[in-house]
């Protein structure tokens, strides 16, 4: 469980990389550069999702719960932005509930 946890936060940091450098070019005018390092960072995502147990409705819903926590801390530590309490328990919330799918796996 800890290998496929690891997996989903790699795949989640590589998402949120490759979606937060166009932005930085479309909304704070940084270079047209950054595209590049974003299309590998997508690619890289793409591969990792390949890496999954399967591709299913059910990895990609516990992926969401990690997505959840990693785009969080990336506000944080990232954006500077403080968490509030209701930003933990949410995210607290969300990997509860990936744990839980995890867990399920093989017992449906």
């Amino acid at each position: 469980m800890i290998k496929t946890t690891l997996l989903f936060f790699a795949t989640a940091l590589a998402e949120i990389i490759g979606c937060f450098l166009p932005w930085l070019w479309l909304r704070r005018g940084a270079s047209i550069w950054l595209l590049l390092p974003a299309g590998l960072s997508l690619a890289v995502f793409v591969w990792l999702l390949t890496l999954h147990p399967a591709a299913s409705g059910r990895v990609y819903a516990a992926y969401g719960g990690v997505y959840v926590m990693t785009a969080l801390l990336w506000l944080r530590v990232v954006d500077g932005v403080k968490l509030s309490v209701y930003d933990w328990l949410g995210a607290g919330i969300a990997l509860c509930g990936m744990l839980i799918i995890v867990v399920g796996w093989g017992r449906a």
